[in-house]
């Protein structure tokens, strides 16, 4: 009598910013259908504005680069007992996984052993690198809903539940915020710098971009630069790094999200990750950096099965925006690809009927409303 009473949980798991926004997204989607769900677990500011109650902190959780995961071992540690810990306790009826994959199989394992149903939103780039994890998936994970067209066909291959959804970016107001058509011309073009939504990212990239900055500005003079806050990062952490470059008062710091960068930007130049797939959606030009410790790069690049890292350039199949890794991504070749492209409007015009192509092929809104859908269809 007791069990039939009882208000329904939802334990869901997003130890990204994406992730965070996303599952918010999905959460008020979920509520809108069955108002009574009580929902816990692992995120930050969006599932706590969502109504989760958070366990855990995503903050002090997340991690990039293989070598940097030892940094924060403790942390990691420390939330993966609690996690285990209350998802023994509640039992929850559902388990809803966000991306960060390492750390949700482990979850995911412990929930197959409580017989916890697992949903699988935003799966492991399986497809990409570390494939061995597909026998995990198939081995604890009821269902995947997968946000990239070709991820579906993989996972049928593998004889894994799956259903494409849909990319839950165009699910936001944000996906109409294409620049201006003033932003391409004029005396002045701003350029946006996006270094990433982690202390440790922005730590490698920002200033690498803000040397890069410097040197375009010398060699164009019409340009302005602005900053990126992410969520998930404090501003003073930014600002502190932009202090200690010569030119430090040419820098305007934007915390309102990203659309506030794409409208006001020409070209961007973006650490890897989901915003790569937010300058398609903007169709903003954009150059794409990625730096890790050497020992991760070389780890990856035995791991990794692909020949981009760029969402963007993945979907598109074949390379359509630059790429910068490792040692090239220095300032000097960031500022000669950036004064080359701004310079050259025909290769400005062909990147955007590219990336325009790409968010064609991502489809229209509703990725939030499906995994909903087979969320509670799962309950």
């Amino acid at each position: 009598m007791q069990q039939s009473i009882r208000q329904q949980c939802v334990m869901i798991i997003a130890g990204e910013a994406s992730g965070d926004l996303h599952g918010a997204n999905l959460v008020r989607c979920m509520r809108k259908n069955n108002p009574d769900l009580f929902f816990c677990g692992i995120g930050g500011r969006d599932l706590r504005a969502a109504g989760v109650r958070i366990l855990v902190d995503a903050s002090t959780l997340a991690v990039v680069g293989i070598t940097e995961v030892l940094v924060k071992l403790p942390s990691l540690i420390k939330g993966m007992t609690a996690v285990k810990r209350l998802l023994k306790a509640l039992k929850p009826d559902l388990l809803i996984l966000i991306d960060f994959p390492d750390f949700n199989l482990h979850v995911a394992a412990v929930a197959k052993r409580i017989n916890v149903p697992v949903l699988y939103y935003i799966s492991p780039q399986v497809w990409a690198w570390r494939s061995g994890r597909v026998k995990k998936i198939r081995k604890l994970v009821d269902h995947v809903a997968v946000i990239l067209p070709f991820e579906e066909d993989f996972f049928k291959s593998q004889n894994i539940p799956v259903t494409f959804v849909g990319h839950p970016l165009l699910d936001n107001p944000m996906v109409d915020f294409a620049p201006k058509p003033e932003c391409h011309g004029g005396t002045v073009r701003t350029i946006g710098l996006l270094p990433g939504s982690r202390d440790r990212e922005i730590a490698r990239h920002l200033p690498v971009m803000l040397d890069a900055a410097r040197l375009i500005r010398e060699r164009t003079g019409n340009v302005k630069f602005i900053v990126s806050v992410a969520p998930s990062v404090e501003k003073e952490s930014i600002e502190a790094i932009i202090s200690q470059a010569r030119d430090a008062d040419c820098y305007e710091t934007v915390c309102q999200g990203v659309e506030k960068i794409f409208q006001q930007s020409s070209l961007v130049i973006a650490a890897s990750g989901t915003v790569t797939l937010q300058a398609a959606l903007a169709i903003t030009p954009v150059v794409i950096i990625y730096k890790v410790s050497p020992v991760s790069y070389w780890l990856g690049r035995a791991l990794i099965q692909v020949e981009s890292i760029s969402l963007v350039n993945l979907i598109a199949g074949c390379k359509i925006v630059p790429e910068l890794i490792q040692k090239d991504a220095s300032a000097l070749n960031i500022a000669e690809l950036v004064t080359g492209i701004l310079s050259d409007e025909k290769q400005m015009e062909a990147m955007r009927d590219e990336l325009g192509k790409v968010r064609n092929i991502l489809g229209g809104p509703g990725a939030s409303a499906k995994v909903a859908g087979i969320a509670l269809d799962m309950l």
